[in-house]
């Protein structure tokens, strides 16, 4: 870097960036950026709250090789704080680092003054009862002098005579646990056994409970479900960030990342592992049980994550063919790959259908159950990364779209994700043009008395929010059919540069609707659109009977508006539904009913599979579904009355 340029900042996750001369401090450029990050005690190293960490690694997408000697070193402030309070050796405070050179800042959700709402709630649904671990009581005689069976093979045999249990393999970690729990017990065990076959853990005394853990691991956020598996009630759940962000928002960002750092991976890896860990602990202290009590994980995830959870470069998925690791489950012990339940426990990650479509698809599927109905439904995994499936009871189709993070509050002016404060509903009057809205975390309209009392800042605006507000910047005629925002004899439509913003909130910090967020919104509609699209053309419909969107994003977003900006096909209304985190649900079926995971396997290969990378058609259907609504237009009842704006000179 020259010698009078100013350095380059990136702050992740929020992706803002700016230039600030060399020796400004880390948490000032954040400030001054609207990057959220706390601090109490006004930048003299006392509270801790500012921590950062400095990414290492080359950023393509920033033209950054960022490094920890890019910031001021450690000084006098920050050692007396670590010797009073502890400092991790990968954490800065922000207040007392300083630019050196351009470097990328990950701000960790505990230094974040809106920490992320995670809503990928389990949701209910009829699954059969039948987990692949058992637990069983038994009293295993006293060894004598006159007999030489040693305490495994009396165990064996007390399960072989009580419980019918033959053939009988232990793992390695029991047999070193088996003479001190048949001691402590006073001969009287609990034994954990795994398809009929496997002892994978033992107790003194008698267990009440064993759980397991159904995670699903989206490249934005990581949820685990908690589940006693006898009955199947989900005890707990806990959810947060994936701390993978800090490499990439995309997906492919983070292939790029590992491509061009060599080891990159295990970064990537060790950062996904250490969160899943993080949450097995939260989940575990809900219920006052203790991490050795969980013998049993299901694990989806889109395929780039399914790798990495599993130890496996993605780098193949980053280029055509995007060739899997494996398109089948992977069956396996915990401990093998870094997960830490009961070291005799298991994972098992359910399969993926395609190189861009996911175990989390395969969560879906047998959430959803698509080939159970007569009429074609589509369903769509709303995400980063949008995985669909398509069909009915004699045909199913899959492909991705790569819809990218906007659908997030990413890429967006104001955006962010989903927090107290963010805007999520959005309304606008078609005459005045003044809207009224709702944030996170309040009831109230922010044209309501009290929304004042309860809302103390208003931070930004979140997903479902930013599609709201351009639906209706459509339906009031603030913007085209083009997408273009048009002038109009309102305050609320303002001069932005060379283009032109809709002003939503004028108070600090002022939220505002760009032409460039109306762009991003109708790129990321436009591939959903197209993906669903080339999906009907080639199961020959024109039509759909059902659309069900799943995923934390199509669990919040309003299906009208939906419809009104043509990210989805038309349908009628009333068979739209949300099917919410029906991935995890398919996670939490693979956990309690040992059946569906030989079901699944099969169902899997049974999907006809459609690469979009390569798909002339999908480009095609991508720029006509550009317009707003779309190439369909709206369903007759999304109409309304626009009135007509004539843009001034």
């Amino acid at each position: 870097m020259a010698d009078n340029k100013e350095p380059l900042v990136v702050f992740t996750p929020s992706g803002k960036r700016g230039r600030f001369p060399r020796g400004t401090p880390v948490l000032e450029a954040a400030r001054s950026l609207g990057v959220d990050v706390d601090s109490v005690c006004g930048g003299r190293a006392i509270c801790g709250r500012c921590q950062v960490e400095v990414a290492e690694g080359d950023f393509a997408k920033h033209g950054i090789n960022s490094k920890t000697d890019n910031v001021t070193p450690r000084g006098e402030a920050e050692g007396r704080f670590d010797e009073r309070r502890g400092l991790a050796e990968t954490r800065r405070l922000s207040c007392q680092a300083k630019l050196e050179a351009d470097v990328v800042i990950d701000v960790p959700a505990s230094s974040q003054v809106h920490h992320q709402v995670v809503r990928k709630p389990h949701e209910d649904h009829d699954i059969t009862i039948d987990p692949v671990v058992h637990a069983y009581f038994v009293e295993v005689p006293e060894s004598t002098l006159h007999e030489s069976l040693g305490d495994l093979e009396r165990l064996q045999a007390t399960l072989a005579t009580e419980w019918a249990l033959e053939d009988l393999r232990c793992e390695s970690a029991v047999l070193r646990d088996l003479q001190p729990a048949l001691t402590d017990g006073k001969r009287e065990v609990t034994v954990a056994v795994r398809n009929g076959h496997r002892i994978v853990a033992i107790w003194p005394g008698f267990k009440e409970r064993l759980y397991g853990i159904a995670f699903d691991v989206g490249s934005t956020t990581i949820a685990a479900h908690l589940c006693e598996l006898a009955s199947g009630e989900v005890v707990a759940s806990a959810g947060k960030m994936n701390p993978q962000i800090r490499y990439g928002e995309d997906l492919m960002s983070r292939v790029s990342y590992i491509m061009m750092n060599p080891g990159g991976e295990e970064k990537l890896i060790e950062a996904v592992r250490c969160a899943m860990n993080e949450l097995i602990v939260e989940v575990v202290a809900q219920v006052d049980a203790e991490t050795t009590d969980v013998v049993e994980i299901t694990v989806v995830g889109n395929p780039i994550m399914q790798h990495l959870v599993l130890g496996i470069s993605p780098v193949q998925l980053g280029t055509a063919p995007f060739a899997l690791a494996t398109d089948s489950s992977v069956d396996g012990r915990a401990a093998e790959i870094g997960l830490d339940i009961n070291a005799g426990g298991h994972v098992y990650a359910l399969p993926c259908i395609a190189g861009h479509v996911g175990a989390d698809a395969a969560g879906v599927l047998l959430a959803e159950a698509p080939q159970a109905h007569d009429g074609v439904s589509l369903i769509v995994d709303v995400g980063t990364n949008a995985e669909l499936l398509l069909g009915n009871s004699e045909r199913l189709l899959a492909a991705s779209s790569p819809t990218g993070p906007a659908f997030e509050g990413a890429q967006i002016s104001s955006g962010q994700r989903a927090a107290p404060g963010a805007i999520e509903r959005v309304r606008i009057n078609a005459e005045t043009l003044e809207p009224r809205f709702r944030v996170i975390g309040c009831e109230h309209w922010s044209d309501e008395p009290a929304f004042a009392d309860e809302v103390k800042q208003v931070t930004g605006i979140c997903g479902s929010g930013i599609i709201e507000v351009i639906a209706e910047m459509f339906t009031a005629g603030i913007i085209g059919a083009d997408g273009k925002i048009q002038a109009a004899a309102s305050e609320r439509v303002i001069e932005d540069g060379r283009t032109l913003a809709y002003v939503l909130h004028d108070r600090d910090p002022a939220i505002r609707i760009t032409q460039n967020d109306v762009r991003a919104i109708q790129l990321a509609k436009a591939a959903l659109h197209a993906g669903a699209k080339l999906l009907m053309e080639r199961f020959g419909v024109e039509k759909v009977d059902r659309i069900r969107l799943a995923g934390a994003f199509g669990a919040h977003i309003d299906v009208r508006f939906a419809m009104v900006l043509g990210l989805i096909p038309e349908c009628d209304l009333a068979e739209v539904s949300s099917a919410g985190n029906a991935a995890g649900t398919g996670a939490r079926i693979a956990l309690l009913d040992r059946k569906s995971r030989a079901l699944i396997e099969q169902q899997v290969r049974d999907v006809e599979k459609i690469e979009t990378a390569v798909e002339p058609r999908f480009q095609e259907h991508f720029v006509d579904a550009m317009a707003i609504p779309g190439e369909d237009g709206p369903a007759p009842q999304q109409r309304r009355k626009r009135r007509g704006r004539r843009g001034r000179a």
